[in-house]
C-alpha cells in the first residue's frame, strides 16, 4: 500500500500548481488515496482488459465443445480461424486466462507453502532454473514450433496426432521437434 500511495505522491507533484493556494501536502493527499482506492478496485494481481478476458472464457468454452465433439484439443490455428482472431491475440487470451499461483499458496496435506518445497540443494537449484530457461526458450519459438511442443510435452500426443491437429506429415512434425530439441540442449548445456 505504501509504494501505490507513493504512485499517488509522485503524480500530485507532477500536477501540483503553487497557484492553488494550498499546501501540497494537502493537495497530494487526494491522489494518494485515488491510487490505493484503484488499486483495490482491480480484480487481480495483474490488470487484464475485459475484452481479453472475455475472449479467453469464449476460447475456453470452445476448447469444451471441440473436445466433447472430436475427443481432441482444438488447436491455436482452428480457434483463429473460428474467431477471425491472429494467433497471437489468441496466445495472449490463453495465456492471461490462467491462474495466478503465489509461492506462498498452502499445497498438499501439510498445509506447506510452495516455497517451503522448494528444496536448498544445489542440484535442485539447478533443475528449476533449468525449467525457467526451457519456459523461456518456449516463448522464444514461432507459433507451429510452440503448438507442437505444447502438444507434444504438455499435452502427450504423439507425432502422428500432432501432425494430423496442424494438418503437416509426421515426418515434418519429427524434424521440427528435432530442430527445436537439438536447440535447447546446445543452449542450456552451453
Amino acid at each position: 500500500m505504501y509504494q501505490i500511495a507513493c504512485i499517488g505522491f509522485i503524480e500530485a507533484i507532477q500536477r501540483f500548481n503553487f497557484e492553488y493556494n494550498v499546501e501540497l501536502s494537502t493537495y497530494s493527499v487526494q491522489y494518494m488515496i485515488g491510487e490505493i482506492k484503484k488499486f483495490l478496485r482491480d480484480d487481480g494481481i495483474i490488470r487484464i482488459s475485459r475484452s481479453i478476458k472475455e475472449l479467453g472464457i469464449k476460447i475456453k468454452e470452445l476448447e469444451r465443445i471441440y473436445m466433447a465433439k472430436t475427443g481432441e484439443a482444438i488447436c491455436v490455428g482452428r480457434l483463429s480461424e473460428i474467431l477471425e482472431l491472429p494467433e497471437e491475440t489468441i496466445y495472449m487470451a490463453i495465456e492471461a486466462s490462467q491462474t495466478i499461483e503465489s509461492i506462498n499458496a498452502k499445497i498438499g496435506e501439510e498445509g506447506k507453502e510452495i516455497i517451503e518445497t522448494l528444496a536448498a540443494e544445489e542440484d535442485e537449484q539447478t533443475k528449476i532454473v533449468d525449467k525457467i530457461t526451457i519456459l523461456e526458450m518456449i516463448k522464444n519459438l514461432n507459433y507451429r514450433e510452440r503448438e507442437i511442443i505444447d502438444l507434444r510435452y504438455f499435452k502427450d500426443k504423439t507425432q502422428m496426432q500432432v501432425a494430423k491437429i496442424l494438418g503437416i506429415s509426421q515426418v515434418h512434425v519429427s524434424r521440427i521437434e528435432k530442430k527445436i530439441l537439438n536447440e535447447f540442449r546446445n543452449k542450456l548445456l552451453a
